[in-house]
């Protein structure tokens, strides 16, 4: 699959990174341009090989799917690096990712988010997320992440939505789940709370329990919500999504 063509690719490139220091400002810009455009497809490259070679194999990284599921999902913050992978002084709204989120209303942010490698032989994602919270004078810290359009299409007021996650922390937290679907200009919010903080957890979403128009879904994500982190680890090992129709009696 690999050859002379690649080792002509690389050569260009070789060339153009010397040219890059004496191109105009036009020139320079297409450089430039091209440069991000082959990037992106390294980066979608990179991110795969990760995932499927870094620890737990991939024949042992499935997700859980419980039975009659017709979907189920591992965002990709726990499937393969992104980057950056960590920050410190976490402002809200900071993304990891491409489908995660950090929100806070600290008026001093002293957290601190990264993403490591599981290596642990229970561990089935191949990584996790660590957040480090120090001082917090905030009300409410939260990891939103978006469900892809494979988690919405075909969503109904049938569907149970199952949330699972394998988390760590330095001392007991209250830990929720919060599933909003947008449906036109309304939002549908189910919240429950974990029985918990530690260890393999699992919270399920009763659609039925909301007034869904499903003609008009536009969009879903999930809120984790950390009541009270100040001076608390909290490592999320995995978290997956599923879904399965209610059984009808």
């Amino acid at each position: 699959m690999f050859g002379l063509l690649d080792k002509g690719t690389l050569r260009r490139w070789d060339r153009a990174a010397r040219a890059a220091e004496t191109l105009d400002a036009g020139e320079l810009k297409q450089l430039r341009q091209r440069a991000r455009s082959l990037g992106r497809r390294v980066d979608k490259v990179l991110h795969v090989a990760e995932e499927r070679l870094a620890l737990p194999l991939q024949g042992e990284a499935g997700v859980r799917r419980p039975m009659h599921s017709d979907w189920a999902w591992r965002p990709e913050l726990w499937r393969g690096p992104v980057k950056p992978m960590g920050y410190a002084m976490v402002e809200t709204k900071t993304p990891i990712g491409r489908e995660a989120k950090v929100f806070h209303d600290c008026t001093l942010s002293e957290l601190s988010v990264r993403q490591l490698r599981n290596t642990k032989a229970e561990d089935i994602a191949a990584f996790g997320l660590r957040m480090d919270v120090f001082r917090f004078d905030g009300s409410f810290l939260s990891l939103v992440v978006d469900l892809p359009p494979e988690g919405v299409s075909g969503l109904t007021r049938r569907h149970i939505i199952r949330l699972e996650i394998r988390v760590e922390t330095e001392k007991p937290l209250e830990i929720f789940g919060r599933m909003n679907v947008r449906h036109g200009p309304n939002v549908e919010q189910l919240v429950r709370e974990f029985e918990g903080s530690s260890g393999e957890l699992l919270l399920e979403f009763d659609m039925n329990a909301t007034r869904l128009n499903e003609s008009r879904i536009e969009r879903a994500w999930l809120d984790l919500i950390f009541e009270g982190p100040e001076m608390n680890a909290i490592t999320l090992r995995d978290l997956t999504l599923s879904r399965r129709p209610r059984a009808e009696f």
